[in-house]
Parts: C-alpha cells; structure tokens; sequence
C-alpha cells in the first residue's frame, strides 16, 4: 500500500462528510455521527502519516496526476503530520462538547443544521493549509477556514454575535488580500507557487524585492495570528460566540496563521533577516496580551488576551531562527492548541453553572461544582508556565535556545516572557480565586469588590445568562482534554524528540528535486 493515497483523505473526508451533514439537516443523530466518524477517521490516518514521516521521508502528492510544479501539491512532513493529529483531537473534543450544549439545549445557541457542516468545512480548511505544498493551496485553506468560521462565529444571530462577526470577517479579507497580492507578486517574479521552487528562485531576486514580498506574507499571516498591533481585533470577536466554537477559534485559527509563519520564514526567505524586527513584535505582543488581560472581568476576555500574549512566544522561537528554537516553537504550539482549547471548554462549563463568566459575579463554585475547579485550575497553571507541566517545558526550551544565542535582545525576550508567564499566572489565579473561592459572605463580599474596583468598567463585566444543566458528556470531554494537557508533560520525551527533529529539517532547504522524488514514491 502506498501510504501517499491516505493523504488527500486529509481535506476529501471532512468535505465529503460536510455533504452528507447538510443533507441530513433535519436528522440530529445522523450529523452527529457523520461528524464524530469524520474526525475519528482523519485522527487515525493523520496519527499512521505521522509515525510513517517520523521514520521515513516526508510524502508529496501531485493531485490530479500534474507533474510536480505545475499541479496542486501536498506535503506531509513531520510539522503538518504532527499538527493534523493535534488538531483532530481538539476538533473531535469540541465537537464532542458541543453535542452534548446542543442536546440540552437544542438549536438555540448552536444550530444542529447549519452547525455541522460548517465545523467540518472548517475542519477541512484548517488541514488543507496545513498539508498545502504551494502559496496557492495555502490561500485556498485559509478561505475554506474563513467562510466556515463565519458562519459559526455568528451562530444564533445576536446583534453582537453579527457585529463582531463582521468585523472579524473585514480583518480577515484584508489578510487575505494582502495575501493574495503577495502571491500574484511572487508568481510574476519568480513564475511558480511551489514553495520548493520558490526557496530555490527567491535568492535570484534582488534583496529589495525580496523584502517586499517578506513584509507582504508577514502581514498577512500576522493579522490572521493576532500578533500585536494587529491582534486588536480577536479580544472583542472570540468572546461573543458558542463556548465550542470560542474554543476551537482560540485553540487553531491562530496557530494556522503562525504555521504559515513558520513555513515561510524557515523555507522562502532564510536569508532575508528580519528577526531583529521579529523580535520586538515578539516582545510587544506577550506584554501588551498579558497587560490586556490584567484589565479584565470576563474569563473568555481575559484567555482571549493571554491567547495574544502567548503569540508573543511563538514568534519569538520564530525569530531565534536556530533549530533548538523552531523545535521548542513546535512544541509549544502544540501545547497551546491543546490547553488554550481546554480553558475555553473549562470556561463553558463554568458558565452553564454560574450564569455568567464574570468574575466579578461568580463566586462559591468550589464547594458548588469541585469538578469544574480542578478542570479549571490544571491548564490554568500549565499555561501560567508552572513546573513541571508543558508551558513550563515549552518556555523553558525556548529560554534555552535565546540563551544560547546570548545577544542582549535576546536577554531582554527571556526577561518579558519570564514576567509575561508570571502575569499570566497571576490573571488566571485572580479569576480561580474570585470565582471558586470567594464564598457568599456579605463582609467577605465588600472587602473583595473594594479590592477589584477597578475592574468594574471591564466590557462585558455585567453580562448574564440563566444558569443551565451540564450534560455529562461535556463535563467528561473537558475531562478528557485536562487529560491530554498531562499527557503533553507525561510524554514530553518523545514528542519533544519529534519536535526536535521537525526544527533540524525545516532549516535544511527542501528542493524541487526532492520533492518529486518524494511524489515519485
């Protein structure tokens, strides 16, 4: 068997399953099984592409038969293997979560019609960019992933679920302008869109030109990442929308857009420095992230601002530029994708039980709902970078790497990233504190609204809802996503070692030659 032909089922899967979602429209059980065998399956292929890559070579498929540079292009290496899996396992978790909103809720918050086939569109998109072996194909998966995300980012049509939908969907077509223009200028300078054959022409353009093109994909990839000054549209469009579809947003749209940083960066333009600049946009994004979230009274605001911060990290590893740094990047992002995700379920739950997500409304849930603390409390300390789970680990590495390089910019980035990870402790610790522990004493309640005062004009600070049941499927997913954040420390081993591996070979320049020896296979 040629393990080649697993790859097109990647992007094919999820599409032919978004058909027979919208077909079955009127049939709730059946869309809820198309979608959970859908995800099930793309997560095994995925996992056997990984450990096949891991061993072996990477896989390069020509679709449709084209010789290799004419056609359309996927590639599976290391990087895309290991981010397919990671990404169908929170797929598969958030579309577990939303099941069981919808089942106790009905079509009110999430419609069970429309909701499905846009998750698996989404879906879709999110592996075609990862898997896309030319500029094109990666343009085609972000506006997969755009019109998907649309659609769920104003599910049940509030007036501010339709207002930040728009904003987020004019953010997201300047990116993708830039984008587009930046690709039609790279095809009349260079006559292709392979990014082998383009890693192999770029050197032949002058260094002017060659900036140009830089700061065009590092815009737009930059915008769809919420990098700071960029990032000012995420904090007000995540919270607005279905504590599933916030999670999924928070854990993967961002990260698609650092990917095509990564990819890029490490193959189109290794030698047009811009990492000083890379650095101090670095540095900006997690202070201001973390400072933003200090000003917050509402979770979901709060882990939307930390999510920018935390941006700030990748490109930082991204800036480095060394292969102990694209490695310790890779790692976490990973961590990311999967503890960003289950924050944001941990804080759906909180506000089925509560009513609200303001801290400076909720209070007593620790006697009131222990569970829902711990599944709060583990990725809450993991992300604030707390040893020995896998934000520490992933930050760690990172300081590591700049350590080694030793420049005094580099010091100054292991400085605010150590400072930004205590901030971020200290904003999450404050929400768990106020929303778990604070009990229902009127003294109690007086001294702690006079400590926080100033949160009191945070947007969103009054906001509630009625209190709802939490089915146990959610409750048990979120569970489950608390256990892959461990997972992540307990296995830190060899998924460190793969993460290091994907770092040395993003470095080595790919040719075009390879490349069609790889789809020769």
């Amino acid at each position: 068997m040629s393990w080649s032909s697993l790859v097109p089922l990647l992007v094919t899967l999820p599409l032919i399953g978004a058909a027979i979602a919208l077909i079955a429209g009127r049939h709730r059980r059946t869309q809820v099984i198309v979608s959970t065998i859908t995800l099930t399956l793309v997560l095994v292929i995925a996992a056997i592409l990984l450990v096949v890559v891991d061993s072996g070579s990477p896989i390069a498929v020509s679709v449709g038969g084209w010789p290799i540079p004419f056609g359309i292009v996927l590639y599976v290496d290391r990087l895309a293997a290991l981010l397919v899996v990671v990404s169908s396992i929170v797929l598969l978790a958030v579309l577990l979560f939303s099941v069981g909103q919808g089942a106790a809720d009905g079509d009110d918050d999430t419609p069970v019609s429309i909701f499905h086939p846009s998750y698996l569109i989404l879906s879709a998109g999110i592996f075609n960019a990862f898997i896309a072996g030319d500029l094109f194909n990666l343009y085609v998966g972000f506006e997969i992933l755009l019109v998907a995300s649309y659609v769920l980012i104003t599910l049940g049509s509030t007036e501010s679920r339709i207002r930040t939908g728009v904003v987020y969907i004019v953010v997201s077509l300047v990116s993708s302008i830039l984008f587009l223009a930046a690709i039609a200028m790279i095809y009349g300078a260079l006559g292709t869109v392979n990014m082998a054959q383009i890693s192999e022409r770029m050197t032949e353009l002058p260094q002017s030109t060659q900036l140009v093109l830089h700061v065009m994909l590092l815009l737009a990839f930059s915008i769809k990442a919420a990098v700071f000054p960029l990032s000012f549209w995420l904090p007000d469009s995540y919270p607005t929308a279905p504590a599933p579809v916030t999670a999924v947003f928070a854990g993967l749209l961002t990260k698609v857009g650092v990917y095509a940083m990564i990819r890029t960066e490490t193959e189109l333009f290794r030698d047009n420095d811009v990492n000083t600049l890379l650095m101090i946009i670095a540095l900006a994004t997690m202070i201001v992230g973390v400072l933003g979230a200090l000003a917050q009274a509402e979770l979901k605001r709060i882990l939307s601002f930390t999510l920018v911060s935390h941006i700030g990290y990748m490109v930082f590893g991204l800036a480095i530029a060394t292969p102990a740094a694209i490695g310790a990047t890779i790692y976490y992002m990973v961590h990311h994708i999967v503890v960003q995700t289950t924050l944001f379920l941990a804080v759906g739950l909180i506000e089925r039980r509560a009513g609200s997500t303001s801290i400076l409304r909720v209070r007593g849930l620790m006697r009131a709902a222990p569970v829902i603390a711990v599944l709060y409390f583990i990725p809450a300390i993991n992300l604030g970078g707390l040893p020995p789970f896998s934000g520490f680990i992933g930050k760690f590495a990172l300081f590591d790497a700049a350590a080694k390089v030793g420049t005094p910019l580099m010091m100054v980035l292991i400085v605010g990233g150590i400072v930004t990870s205590l901030l971020t402790l200290y904003a999450l610790m404050r929400a768990w504190n106020l929303a778990f522990w604070r009990e229902e004493d009127d003294h109690a309640e007086v001294e702690t609204e006079a400590r926080i005062s100033y949160l009191g004009d945070a947007p969103a600070a009054e906001v509630q809802t009625e209190r709802r049941v939490i089915p146990r499927i959610m409750t048990a997913t979120t569970a489950g996503m608390v256990g892959v954040t461990l997972a992540l420390t307990i296995f830190a081993g060899p998924l460190y070692g793969v993460c290091e591996r994907i770092g040395a070979a993003l470095l080595e320049p790919l040719s075009i030659s390879q490349l069609e020896q790889e789809a020769a296979q």
